[in-house]
C-alpha cells in the first residue's frame, strides 16, 4: 500500500494514476470525496479528513509500505507559517504513530535556508522536523519553480497582451514540470534509490523574459513582452484573488528571492528532468485558448 497526501494536486494525481496503472494498492488523502472521485473510480482508496489532525493521518498512513508527504498551501491563512507548522507537525506525529518507515517528502529549492524565501522557509522547518524522527528512511525532493505556475499568467496575457509577474526579467530560474516530479515520486516510493536530499531541475534554466517568449510562440505571439510588476500592484492583485495579507507578502518574498539569483548552485545532488519549457508550452496554449481574449492595445 502506498499512501499519498495532496488530494488532487498535479503531482499527487499523476503519481496515484501511475501507481494504480502498475496494479498496486493506493490510498489518497484529501479533504472531500468529490475532488478525488476520478482516482476512486480508478481503484484508489480514499482517506477523507483534516490533514492537520495527526490521529486521522496516522490512520491513513497505517499499513503503508511508503508515504508521499507534502504541506498543503493555504493562501487564505492569516498566518501562513503557522498553517504550515500545523500541517507539518501533524504529518510528523502521524509518521511516528503509524510506524511507517519510507517517506518521500515534497520540499523545494531553497529549503536549505531558514529565512528569506517566503513559504519555502516553512518547508525548511519541515525538513528539520522530519529529519529528527528516528529510523526514518527519508527523501526530501527539492524541485525548482513549477512550470505549471506559468499557467496562472495566461489570463493576464489574454486580457492585456503582456505577461506580468514579480520576478526579475533577466535572472535565470531553475524550473521543473510537475509531471517529472510525480515520476520521481513513484520511483522513490516503489524502488527507493535516493535518500537525504534530491534536487529536481529541468536541464536548463529560464529567465522570465525567455519564458514569456517561449510561451508566446506557443500562442502565436512570439513577441509577447514580459513586464516586471511593482510590489504594491502585485500585493493588491494577490489579495484581490483571496490571498491573506501575510500569504501575499510571503509569496512576494519568494519572488524577490528568485530574482536575487542566489539559487544558482543548489546544495546537494541534482537530477535533471526531461521536460523543457518548450515541451510544456502547449499546456499554456490550451489554457490560453480557453480564455476570452481582449485585443491588445
Amino acid at each position: 500500500m502506498y499512501v499519498l497526501l495532496g488530494s488532487h494536486g498535479n503531482i499527487t494525481s499523476r503519481a496515484a494514476r501511475s501507481l494504480l496503472g502498475q496494479g498496486v494498492p493506493v490510498r489518497v488523502i484529501g479533504r472531500n470525496t468529490a475532488s478525488l472521485a476520478a482516482l476512486q473510480h480508478l481503484g484508489a482508496q480514499l482517506a477523507i479528513g483534516d490533514a492537520q489532525d495527526a490521529g486521522f493521518l496516522a490512520r491513513a498512513f497505517a499499513g503503508a509500505s511508503a508515504v508521499y508527504t507534502m504541506i498543503p498551501t493555504d493562501y487564505g491563512a492569516a498566518d501562513m507559517r503557522r498553517s504550515q507548522a500545523l500541517f507539518g507537525t501533524a504529518i510528523a506525529d502521524a509518521i511516528t504513530q503509524s510506524g511507517v518507515r519510507r517517506v518521500v517528502n515534497l520540499s523545494s529549492i531553497g529549503a536549505d535556508l531558514p529565512a528569506g524565501t517566503g513559504p519555502i522557509a516553512g518547508l525548511h522547518e519541515q525538513e528539520r522536523r522530519l529529519g529528527a524522527l528516528p529510523a526514518l528512511d527519508l527523501l526530501h525532493l527539492r524541485p525548482g519553480y513549477f512550470m505549471e505556475n506559468h499557467l496562472h499568467g495566461a489570463a493576464a496575457v489574454a486580457a492585456s497582451g503582456v505577461y506580468p509577474s514579480l520576478e526579475s526579467p533577466q535572472v535565470p530560474v531553475p524550473m521543473v514540470a510537475t509531471a517529472d516530479i510525480a515520476d520521481v515520486v513513484v520511483r522513490e516510493l516503489v524502488r527507493p534509490r535516493a535518500r537525504g536530499v534530491l534536487h529536481l531541475l529541468a536541464a536548463r534554466r529560464y529567465t522570465f523574459r525567455e519564458a514569456a517568449a517561449i510561451l508566446g510562440r506557443a500562442i502565436g505571439r512570439p513577441d509577447l513582452p514580459y513586464v516586471q510588476v511593482e510590489l504594491a500592484q502585485a500585493l493588491g492583485a494577490m489579495t484581490a484573488m483571496g490571498f491573506s495579507a501575510d500569504a501575499a507578502a510571503r509569496m512576494a518574498e519568494l519572488s524577490q528571492w528568485l530574482s536575487a539569483g542566489t539559487h544558482a548552485t543548489p546544495p546537494g545532488p541534482v537530477e535533471l528532468t526531461p521536460t523543457t519549457l518548450e515541451d510544456f508550452a502547449p499546456r499554456f496554449r490550451e489554457v490560453f485558448e480557453s480564455l476570452p481574449v481582449t485585443p491588445a492595445t
